[in-house]
């Protein structure tokens, strides 16, 4: 029970320093010690004495909801990866595999293409959420007509081939609008700039539905970890949780891709992590797959921002370079067993 209280202290804390180095670093240095103060004003009323108003302006109205949105990003792809992983038995499998993000490709392009904006600025996280979760939906209703025990292989194809297909119709649309093309191309790689609040809170607001549910569901994750002889044995009713889970899996990540556009491979790396520092049972990984997934989208946002400053580099590309060559690692890695 301590070392686990540790773990869980070691990742928040960890969590707590990242997003305060998220916040203070940027094209305006900000020390931490100042940013803290800014927060301790805005929370508890403690005077700012010499700190400059454009300070906190630029840390409470541009960077700070920025950073908690990539965060909750993180966190929910990861927790995602983590559950899509166990109930699939694959080390391989993430939302970003199993058709979600190209869906929400889809339909964000769709809504660049026509410049049909019926919901103002939320038409476009709107149309991703809508694709991505009608992708996986798909997939799932694709991949049962061929295996009605939906094995986790079968699963993982069939949802790269609808990830192939349909990326080649979003890349043949933006050839075919030009005028559009820049602009479709930079929503697939990812970008938490001009975000504000309100992205963020609709965010957290699923995220803590979608992974409280999960998180009840741990028990049964165990189980299904296990394969699907085991789980079924025990009383489980495994098509159902299966089911239930990838639900939950296409709601958080299609709403998390719709508000930033398409990132990868955070749901693939940060719950390898997780498992090899905290174990495989959910109860734990969960919440650590979570606080990993955050810290790490956060270090790649930020390293999206200041590389190349003052020009910004798309952060899925950042997770991209750091992700293909993770992804061929598990690949061969289980290959050669």
């Amino acid at each position: 029970m301590k070392n686990k209280s540790l773990k869980f202290a070691a990742a928040l804390a960890a969590s707590i320093a990242v997003i305060i180095l998220g916040v203070a670093a940027g094209s305006v240095m900000i020390s931490p010690v100042q940013v803290i103060r800014i927060f301790g004003n805005r929370i508890f009323g403690t005077p700012l004495n010499d700190i400059p108003a454009s300070y906190v302006s630029i840390i409470m109205e541009l960077r700070f909801p920025r950073v908690i949105l990539a965060f909750l990003t993180g966190a929910a792809l990861s927790v995602c990866g983590t559950v899509v992983q166990s109930v699939l038995r694959n080390p391989l499998a993430s939302p970003f595999t199993l058709g979600v993000s190209s869906g929400a490709s889809l339909g964000a392009g769709l809504v660049i293409a026509s410049e049909l904006y019926f919901l103002g600025r939320y038409t476009l996280p709107a149309a991703g959420l809508v694709f991505g979760i009608a992708a996986m939906f798909l997939m799932i209703i694709f991949a049962s007509r061929i295996d009605r025990t939906l094995q986790g292989s079968t699963i993982v194809l069939t949802g790269m081939v609808l990830s192939l297909f349909v990326n080649g119709v979003v890349t043949l649309m933006a050839n075919v609008h030009d005028d559009k093309y820049k602009q479709i191309m930079k929503w697939q790689t990812g970008s938490f700039s001009g975000e504000k609040w309100d992205s963020t809170a609709i965010l957290a607001v699923v995220f803590a539905v979608c992974a409280g549910f999960m998180l009840i569901k741990s028990q049964e994750l165990d189980m299904l970890t296990f394969g699907d002889e085991q789980a079924g044995s025990a009383g489980l009713n495994t098509g159902a949780a299966k089911a239930s889970l990838l639900a939950a899996v296409s709601v958080l990540s299609g709403t998390a891709v719709a508000f930033t556009g398409v990132i990868g491979f955070v749901d693939l790396i940060a719950p390898h992590i997780a498992r090899k520092l905290f174990g495989a049972k959910h109860k734990i990984l969960l919440p650590m797959s979570a606080a990993i997934g955050g810290i790490f989208m956060v270090l790649c946002d930020l390293a999206a921002r200041t590389v190349a400053s003052p020009n910004e580099i798309p952060v899925g590309a950042v997770t991209a370079l750091l992700g293909a060559p993770f992804f061929a690692w598990v690949f061969f890695k289980k290959r050669k067993k």
